[in-house]
């Protein structure tokens, strides 16, 4: 059976079930179950309220909508190899199955071995007891009171295991879905679907059995990927009221793909975006950095923009966008935008930043903001930071930049032929800017003034970075306001050494942040196109 040609998937059989879905079960709530059509996003949709929206507050679709057919394809035919498991994960696998266990790895890794992608990482789902995967491993911690599961230690790497015992317990206490006995279902593909339904998104339930050589789709979630949709598992409304993150997961997910969202889901997003004021701040800072950590930052930023979240999340920057004249759907770039497109260029779901690299770019930002600088003072600056303070050097050879800078950005001012103390104090005055303006990011009065103009914007003083981030952050920075670091040695040659970045490592920081400026401020096409012929 095709699946797609786009995709160039192909399934070689119908799992051996004669019953489809919702035949294989004699009694469901089907107010929980929905299966959606995929409907694209309609332009007006920010514009205007949507009177037929597909879903209500409890998530029931009115359609006649067929529930997806149970699937398995082989791996090999998907283009999915052991090989491309990281050697740690492999490892717990084959500690599990050489103890007899069963044993699959499900969620985004699934999805995004078959994008040809690199997992950010490989979540293991097994029948073996949290107790017995506690035996197995001589490294191994039960983590979690609501949903336990276990971190098992592989050299320097933490692989996430669940039970499907520990599932099926959580799934009893928290499921909106009523069963009866099962009819004509084999009781390991019952098992395995059940466990499905409890995922966020259809493209995140897929199972793969790397023994097997099989991959196990009960949602239709290869479709969607074929179609580049985020769709939730239940009715969009109830997926989000039952867990908020979701909201921010969605857009996550969104932008680091490329996916579009269903109808459903960008009304339910839109209509849901303040209840994310109720999560805790610390997992929407855990949010904000999977989404601006990992490479798509940029993507990520436009999205929160499209949907109405940059105003609750980060309203400083939200009104950065509407001084800017940014409309929701905008496909033009700014200046914000383009400090964060050169970070994601240099960063992947496997080779992610530190939180303070990315929280001193929204502060550096927003300093240029308020007030425009000569593009010689933004390189002296970033020069400053990356050789740890030494002002004199980074003087000098800012003073020797000839190249054209970007003159798109408001934020750059044309050159003013400023002698070198001048420079040196343009270059002190935005050190103490980015400090006043970090200081105002945590701030939640300042935060709650920001879009405090705007009257249809919603309130928002939300504050999600703690003082151990904001100290972090400041330290970037601080050694060209106190001058050169004793002892301090700037990082040599272009190369990422993406551990010690991911760890905060000053030298990764700062390296990373002077090539991110200087990227946006002097690009290579500009440069290119300004070369002698």
């Amino acid at each position: 059976m095709a699946i797609s040609a786009g995709l160039g998937l192909a399934s070689r059989s119908h799992f051996p079930l004669r019953s489809p879905l919702l035949q294989c079960v004699r009694k469901v709530r089907i107010s929980s179950v929905a299966a959606f059509e995929t409907i694209d996003e309609p332009e007006s949709l920010l514009n205007v309220n949507n009177d037929h929206d597909l879903a209500n507050s409890r998530g029931r679709v009115e359609c006649d909508c067929k529930a997806p057919e149970w699937k398995r394809l082989s791996s090999e035919e998907l283009g999915i190899s052991n090989s491309m498991i990281a050697k740690p994960t492999r490892k717990v696998l084959n500690g599990l199955k050489k103890r007899g266990f069963e044993v699959y790895l499900v969620g985004g890794c699934v999805r995004d071995l078959i994008l040809k992608r690199t997992p950010k990482d490989f979540d293991i789902l097994t029948s073996a007891e949290l107790k017995e995967v506690m035996r197995s491993f001589s490294r191994c911690d039960i983590v979690g009171r609501k949903f336990p599961i276990c971190h098992v230690h592989i050299e320097d790497t933490v692989v996430e295991v669940s039970s499907f015992s520990t599932c099926a317990r959580k799934y009893d206490r928290d499921s909106s879905f009523a069963f009866e006995s099962h009819i004509d279902c084999d009781e390991k593909d019952y098992i395995r679907w059940r466990n499905c339904l409890q995922r966020d998104f259809t493209i995140n339930g897929l199972m793969f059995d790397p023994y097997a050589n099989l991959i196990y789709d009960y949602m239709g979630g290869l479709e969607d990927i074929r179609k580049a949709k985020v769709r939730t598992m239940i009715g969009a409304n109830l997926s989000f009221q039952e867990d908020r993150a979701r909201i921010l997961r969605a857009v996550r997910v969104a932008a680091r793909l490329g996916f579009r969202f269903t109808r459903e889901i960008a009304h339910s997003i839109k209509n849901l975006s303040c209840s994310i004021l109720r999560l805790d701040k610390g997992r929407i800072l855990l949010e904000m950095n999977y989404m601006l950590a990992y490479g798509s930052a940029e993507s990520s930023l436009r999205l929160l923009w499209k949907f109405g979240l940059l105003e609750i999340l980060l309203p400083i920057q939200a009104a950065y966008f509407v001084q800017q004249g940014f409309r929701r759907r905008d496909k033009r770039s700014n200046m914000l935008l383009s400090l964060f497109s050169n970070m994601d260029k240099l960063l992947a779901p496997d080779r992610p930043c530190h939180s303070s690299l990315w929280v001193g770019i929204l502060a550096f930002h927003k300093a240029l903001s308020v007030q425009p600088r000569d593009p010689l003072v933004v390189a002296a600056f970033s020069l400053a930071v990356h050789n740890g303070g030494h002002m004199l050097e980074a003087l000098n050879i800012a003073r020797r930049i000839s190249t054209p800078h970007d003159t798109r950005f408001h934020e750059l001012l044309e050159p003013q032929n400023l002698d070198f103390d001048a420079l040196r104090d343009e270059v002190m005055n935005l050190a103490a800017s980015v400090k006043c303006e970090m200081t105002n990011m945590t701030d939640e009065y300042f935060v709650s003034q920001a879009m405090s103009m705007y009257r249809k914007a919603p309130f928002s003083d939300m504050v999600f970075i703690p003082l151990g981030l904001y100290l972090r952050a400041w330290r970037i920075f601080e050694c060209v306001r106190d001058g050169k670091e004793k002892g301090f040695v700037p990082k040599q040659g272009s190369k990422i050494d993406y551990e010690l970045l991911a760890l905060g490592s000053l030298h990764e920081v700062r390296n990373l942040f002077a090539r991110i400026v200087f990227d946006t401020v002097y690009p290579i096409s500009m440069n290119r196109d300004h070369s002698p012929r």
